[in-house]
């Protein structure tokens, strides 16, 4: 009976994140429009009322663009440009710049990577056993 119920607690979080993330992206493009709607609206946009306006409407945007774009960086389902070209290009030289694993990462119960403290006390353990 748990498995059932944490199944439908996890679509429920699916669902629940789905939602706030739209909301989030309506609310973003919302500032943004209210941007661009004082921008063409005003005669004399380069007065300090104006810009302030502007400027508080594209940093409330970018904060609400901030989150969905960070949930689907981590579902996967943003890619992150030139990322793979440095990681083979830095397997190639040896150079210094950080090397995406060759091995598959450590998870926990629930299917979460183990955080790296954690991976190098597992893998000390592994080794003291004969």
């Amino acid at each position: 009976m748990d498995g059932v119920s944490e199944v439908g607690g996890t679509r429920g979080m699916k669902r629940e994140a789905a939602l706030l993330n739209l909301i989030c992206v309506i609310a973003a493009i919302g500032f943004v429009a209210l941007a661009a709607f004082n921008a063409l609206s005003s005669p004399s946009f380069l007065t300090t009322d104006n810009l302030f306006v502007t400027v508080v409407c594209l940093t409330l945007a970018l904060m609400f663009a901030v989150n969905p774009l960070l949930y689907l960086r981590d579902e996967g389902k943003l890619p992150i440009p030139f990322q793979k070209r440095r990681a083979l290009k830095a397997q190639a030289t040896g150079a210094g710049e950080r090397v995406l694993p060759q091995t598959a990462p450590l998870l926990d119960a629930k299917g979460r990577a183990v955080p790296p403290d954690v991976r190098s006390m597992v893998a000390n353990m592994k080794q003291k056993q004969p």
